[in-house]
């Protein structure tokens, strides 16, 4: 049961954190109004370099609130005892 819901939470932190980089991206990158249908090779590039920013990023958090959190179960568990 708790497992299925942490599942369920990081499948719905991932989203949201597509539908962010998406959505921040996109204003970066391509003007509102455009001329060509296709991406053009400098918003190819915008996009590649603010989608790897975005995602090193999101890793660098995941990693720091992981070890965060694993500092506070340490000093839990020395409360504890």
């Amino acid at each position: 049961e708790a497992m299925q819901l942490a599942a369920e939470l990081e499948v719905e932190m991932m989203a949201d954190m597509y539908n962010r980089m998406t959505s921040a991206c996109q204003k970066k990158c391509i003007p509102p109004k455009y001329k060509e249908p296709d991406l053009s090779k400098g918003e190819s590039v915008c996009l590649d370099r603010c989608v790897a920013k975005y995602l090193e990023i999101h890793d660098r958090l995941g990693k720091k609130l992981t070890e965060m959190s694993m500092q506070d179960q340490e000093v839990m568990k020395k409360m504890q005892q």
